[in-house]
């Protein structure tokens, strides 16, 4: 039998044919690796099955195929399409809130012997947020890959005059940060494409180490890219370049990317437009993608392209400029092609550049280069010595290097050759298929051991909870309770068992308090004994009457956890902070009340957890009550971890949501009541799917959640 491996892919349109590519800011080099990636492992004796979970779409704005859920990319190949959040296409900064609900649905699917992976590879910080989930709760072992980072995006924008606020409207970047750190705790292997990635931006994080780093480069299909010229795809070529360009002979600076800001194509056009030498000796080849209305551009899109337009015309570049509204995918290699037969150089002008494939295939294909000096061109360079660097964001020296890149027949002629060969020898799929498994079998078998033997010993007897289960917060919504509907409550609860009402659920408790205080408070309210106890914040889990928590549920959140540390860490932060009393503290809670109620504090703790490195994370309730945690814990954790020991699917269990923190146990699939009396901060999940807004407060509100769920009828 061959690796099982599971790739996360989730945002874009993602299809085995005739990809998108230029669509959108969200479809481009990403999705073409990935989609290279599994036909290349699909290929190889020692792979059995790999299966690309991506997102499945419904809208009638993009074709149909994203709406099937399964596809055939290769035989043993296959994209898996799952639901998760709304129907309609959504750009990637738009899908966090619904990714608990995908976690929650692959735990479901691969704690299945026939669907678990060897291992998961994630693509991108939204499949690194999912992918850590996943890995920690089943032990499956992780591999991520950024391909672009959301600090070092950050840092560009902010230096390029960027507002930080308006930054984090556009782009979730906080959202993003946190995921990749998150993905970086759990991963066991982290896949770069470049030296400077690990050393240079990966660093950045808190929560890499630089012996997680192996550096795999791209490769190329030679089958596409190469430089044997084909006549009939050169005239299908000419036929849609050549109506844009008075004499279509001169050898052109061809650009190929995505029309969006960081791949700074309106530089490159105003760089040959204040060049006359350049004007005089080259043609310009824009293929930005394609372009039906745009009116049905991204803003972002609209935006590069009007630039392109108003450079075109300031500068008078009719007749040298061609930028076609359409071209298939499939003529990309011919492109190239009909480029270097004309003497073209290939430019790559983005402001930062994680590899550049793009590089790769036109090298391959006999295209020298001019790049930008940043990320993977600097390696591809190194290996190729197939062109020039320049600094991109000063126009003189971009028009600089491209000038004298095109000055010399013979030293293009050089460089040509250079490419060609040093593609063939580095570059090659096979290659960096077998690199990436290599490095797969050498890191990962020790964790596949641990993932594999972690099963065997979730399940205990005798089983303490029924066919579901309903939770209650003992510190907001049994806090106070009204006495009618404590009544009703206990009603319900205690109904014999036969009757319309009889329960065939258990009661948990959730509480920030410890064991003894919860048992005392919860005694005075007359409610059946509860199966379940999720103390201290979600790091104990206890049992009916028993005294100790769960060994299991202690072991997992223990990973890394150095209590003493973090409090050394914080302990500078007194003006912002005080320590609650010994009775509110845990072995694995470290509590503090707020001196100013507020988030404003959140990104300090995180520094200087991070700065520490320290697995640990803030957690805010209440707007005054701050928990620092294990980074394995939380209340959300703690049903995840409950659902999977005791084998009770998320969807037979229900909580209630009211304050401001509540936010972890609203993702995913358990069913969720939100009173109506609800922190204001809750108003974002109205649209989610497994989430009812009650109409009233307290108990109250609990009762017609239950009612509406039908919770407490045998079903």
């Amino acid at each position: 039998m061959g690796f099982k491996l599971l790739h996360l892919h989730l945002h874009g349109l993602f299809r085995s044919h005739e990809l998108e590519l230029g669509r959108d800011a969200d479809t481009g080099g990403q999705t073409l690796y990935v989609l290279e990636l599994a036909r290349g492992l699909v290929a190889r004796p020692e792979v059995e099955r790999v299966e690309v979970v991506t997102r499945l779409i419904q809208d009638r704005r993009v074709s149909s195929d994203y709406a099937q859920p399964q596809e055939t990319i290769a035989p043993g190949a296959t994209i898996l399409r799952l639901p998760f959040g709304p129907r309609r296409y959504l750009r990637k900064e738009q899908l966090w809130p619904y990714l608990d609900e995908l976690a929650d649905q692959l735990v479901a699917r691969l704690q299945q012997p026939q669907h678990r992976p060897d291992w998961i590879h994630a693509h991108y910080a939204d499949a690194g947020y999912v992918g850590a989930l996943v890995s920690r709760r089943l032990g499956i072992p992780l591999v991520f890959t950024g391909h672009s980072l959301g600090r070092e995006k950050l840092r560009r924008l902010l230096a390029a005059g960027g507002d930080h606020k308006q930054i984090e409207q556009s782009f979730s970047i906080s959202r993003r940060i946190d995921a990749e750190e998150l993905a970086l705790a759990h991963a066991d292997l982290v896949i770069t494409s470049t030296r400077q990635e690990a050393q240079e931006q990966y660093c950045r994080y808190g929560r890499f180490r630089a012996d997680q780093a192996e550096v795999v480069p791209p490769g190329v299909d030679a089958s596409r890219f190469h430089p044997r010229s084909i006549p009939a795809e050169s005239e299908a070529v000419d036929g849609l370049l050549d109506p844009f360009l008075r004499d279509p002979s001169l050898p052109p600076l061809l650009a190929i990317s995505r029309a969006v800001r960081r791949k700074n194509i309106p530089a490159l056009v105003e760089a040959f437009g204040r060049s006359s030498l350049l004007r005089q000796r080259h043609n310009l080849v824009l293929v930005l993608g394609c372009r039906e209305d745009p009116r049905q551009l991204e803003k972002q899109q609209r935006e590069v392209f009007q630039q392109v337009f108003d450079l075109v015309d300031r500068y008078d570049l009719y007749g040298q400029v061609a930028y076609p509204k359409q071209h298939r995918r499939a003529q990309i290699p011919a492109i190239y092609r009909w480029a270097a037969q004309r003497r073209g150089l290939f430019v790559n002008p983005a402001l930062t550049e994680p590899f550049g494939l793009t590089l790769l295939e036109a090298a391959a294909c006999g295209m020298p280069m001019v790049a930008t000096d940043d990320g993977g061109p600097r390696d591809i360079l190194a290996r190729c010595d197939n062109g020039l660097l320049v600094d991109v964001t000063d126009l003189e020296a971009l028009q600089d290097g491209l000038e004298r890149a095109g000055s010399d027949p013979e030293r293009w002629r050089r460089w040509r050759d250079n490419g060609i060969e040093a593609v063939s020898r580095h570059f090659s799929w096979d290659a960096h298929v077998r690199h990436y498994l290599a490095l797969m079998q050498r890191r990962i078998e020790r964790a596949q051991s641990l993932a594999r033997s972690q099963p065997r010993s979730l399940l205990l007897e005798p089983r303490p909870l029924a066919d579901r289960l309903l939770l209650l917060d003992l510190d907001s919504s049994l806090e106070q309770p009204e006495t009618e509907a404590l009544q009703a409550l206990r009603q319900h609860l205690n109904a014999p068992e036969g009757s319309a009402t009889s329960s065939a659920g258990s009661l948990g408790v959730l509480t920030g308090r410890s064991l003894a205080a919860a048992r005392q408070r919860f005694a005075e309210l007359h409610l059946p004994q509860p199966a379940v106890w999720i103390t201290r914040a979600g790091t104990e889990i206890v049992y009916a009457d028993q005294q100790d928590p769960d060994p299991l549920w202690s072991e997992r959140i223990g990973v890394d956890w150095q209590r003493q540390d973090v409090e050394q860490a914080l302990a500078d932060l007194s003006a912002h902070l005080e320590r609650q009393d010994p009775a509110q503290q845990g072995p694995f809670k470290l509590s503090f009340l707020l001196r100013q109620s507020g988030e404003a504090i959140l990104p300090l703790v995180r520094q200087r957890l991070r700065q520490r490195r320290l697995a640990a994370r803030p957690h805010l309730r209440c707007h005054w009550f701050l928990d620092v945690l294990p980074l394995r814990a939380s209340r959300s954790e703690a049903i995840r971890f409950l659902s999977l020991r005791w084998q009770l699917p998320l969807e037979r269990i229900l909580v209630v949501a009211s304050q401001q923190g509540d936010g972890e146990l609203v993702r995913g699939l358990p069913a969720t009541v939100v009173l109506a009396d609800h922190d204001p901060s809750l108003e974002c999940f109205r649209q989610q799917q497994r989430v009812f807004f009650a109409s009233r407060s307290r108990l109250s509100g609990l009762l017609e959640g239950l009612q509406h769920y039908r919770f407490l009828s045998r079903r």
